[in-house]
């Protein structure tokens, strides 16, 4: 097919150079292809080369893998992940002996504790009474029952529990605490110390075990339970006085007398407490008498018993720095006489703290 006007003479003046014969693929087409005038001789070669489509393969490889890599970093540093709430910090623990006036009175227990003024006590857990539970702060009502009712097993297991008093069944009491303070309250048990922080008897109420034992297991338990919430977490407060009855053991001849115990805790909770249980105390004061100023009281209470008396707590000269700095030790009131009518209230307790 040909130019109109010309011949193939006409074709003699064009040059096809080198390059432009490379750059083109050659090829005959059909009879089809040659009847129609839109053909084209000379078809061009796609421009992606071999080399081209691989390193287009590569990049996109690569590009999937920064991605890939970049997702997953945003999801271990994700700019809006809740912070940890950090553990709350060990048991800081006060202790204080009272020591009597005089003798250790005795006398047939319903008189020993009318004389103390905790006759008509009640007996047990029933004298650990909670508040109505309501909604403070981001806790609910219902999340704040849970809270009171894991104190009271707490108050339950480490004041009232004969086995653990006097026998040291302590599984009940770990049981409930918090694994944060696990550690803490093992070492408390394993090596006492009255340095604030590991005392046995911060923890739980615990008589020298060979030898005392409780004349009647009618403990009075009179005090107050409150909730508030903390900075961290919700915390309830509670104060109560127990008093026991107690004896030597080994020597049932002997008469029992009244020992009691004053214990304030603050006991905290966090979310995850209160779905495992769990409580973490964050503060114990505890006064106890009667007792000799200068007992060692971390590791357990070693009570005066009927008859026995000690000497009042001595000055503490400040100047004198030969001598260690000695425990706390105060004077206990004497039990109110006679005892209290129905008409009169009880007091709050026995120990004579002042405030």
């Amino acid at each position: 097919m040909g130019v109109p006007g010309g011949g193939d003479d006409d074709y003699r003046s064009i040059v096809f150079d080198e390059s432009f014969v490379r750059a083109a693929r050659i090829r005959e087409y059909s009879a089809d292809e040659r009847l129609d005038d839109g053909g084209r001789a000379v078809s061009p070669r796609h421009a992606w080369d071999p080399f081209s489509r691989h390193r287009q393969a590569f990049a996109l490889v690569l590009l999937m893998a920064l991605a890939f890599g970049t997702a997953i970093f945003l999801g271990i540093r994700h700019p809006y992940r809740p912070v940890a709430v950090p553990a709350s910090g060990p048991l800081r623990v006060s202790l204080v002996a009272l020591t009597p006036s005089g003798p250790v009175p005795a006398a047939e227990d319903d008189q020993l504790y009318a004389q103390s003024g905790a006759g008509r006590w009640a007996v047990g857990a029933a004298g650990i009474t909670l508040p109505r539970a309501h909604a403070v702060g981001r806790y609910s009502a219902d999340q704040v029952l849970v809270a009171l009712d894991i104190a009271k097993r707490y108050l339950t297991a480490s004041s009232l529990d004969t086995a653990e008093l006097t026998d040291g069944d302590l599984n009940e009491v770990e049981d409930l605490l918090a694994p944060g303070e696990l550690d803490q309250f093992k070492r408390s048990l394993t090596s006492p110390a009255d340095d604030g922080r590991h005392a046995a008897t911060g923890w739980l109420v615990r008589f020298d075990l060979p030898h005392v034992v409780l004349a009647d297991d009618r403990i009075r338990v009179r005090g107050t339970v409150s909730v508030t919430g903390g900075t961290r977490d919700l915390e309830v407060l509670t104060d109560h006085t127990m008093v026991y009855t107690v004896r030597p053991a080994g020597d049932l001849t002997r008469p029992p007398s009244l020992f009691t115990v004053r214990r304030e805790l603050r006991m905290s909770f966090t979310r995850e407490d209160l779905l495992t249980g769990r409580v973490e105390v964050d503060q114990a004061a505890v006064e106890a008498g009667p007792l000799a100023c200068g007992t060692r009281l971390a590791a357990s209470f070693e009570p005066l018993m009927a008859g026995q008396s000690a000497p009042p707590p001595a000055g503490t000269d400040p100047y004198r720095r030969t001598t260690a700095v000695a425990a706390a030790c105060h004077p206990m009131a004497t039990p109110p006489t006679p005892a209290p009518t129905a008409t009169q209230p009880a007091p709050h307790g026995t120990t004579g703290r002042h405030h």
